[in-house]
């Protein structure tokens, strides 16, 4: 079992600013309203939440697609998360993931391909926590 940790720290009121950190020291990013709400510089928790649903998924296909012998040569992923400001209570209402495979080997198809977006859109552990978002939606690409 591995854990890994991310921290916030939060200077002041509504108004402030804070800093999010990863244990690896690989993130160290500024965040505010401003950059959550108002496109502002600086990340933002649902930046963060698509990136590692980017990366979660795209381990996970190519896990599968190597699994069933094809060759992976580049996947490559965006997961957008959608936020509704929602009058002050915000929700994250959907996600979208779009994958592009340029995949050899194996007779693989698109329909394969395919297949096993779906596959990892479902069972990669990232997906399996944003379960609770009510749409998740995907677009598979297959480069052949």
């Amino acid at each position: 079992m591995a854990d890994h940790k991310g921290t916030a720290v939060w200077n002041g009121d509504i108004k402030g600013s804070g800093t999010l950190t990863t244990e690896s020291g690989a993130l160290n990013a500024p965040y505010s309203v401003g950059s959550r709400f108002e496109g502002k510089q600086g990340t933002n928790p649902e930046e963060l939440i698509g990136a590692a649903h980017a990366g979660c998924y795209t381990m996970y296909l190519t896990s599968v697609l190597t699994k069933h012998g094809h060759q992976v040569q580049n996947i490559k992923t965006t997961s957008t998360v959608t936020m509704n400001p929602n009058n002050g209570h915000p929700v994250i209402e959907h996600i979208h993931v779009s994958t592009e495979g340029h995949v050899t080997g194996g007779n693989i198809t698109a329909d394969d391909f395919q297949k096993h977006a779906e596959d990892a859109k479902e069972n990669c552990p990232v997906s399996k926590v944003l379960s609770a978002v009510p749409k998740m939606t995907l677009e598979a690409k297959f480069v052949g």
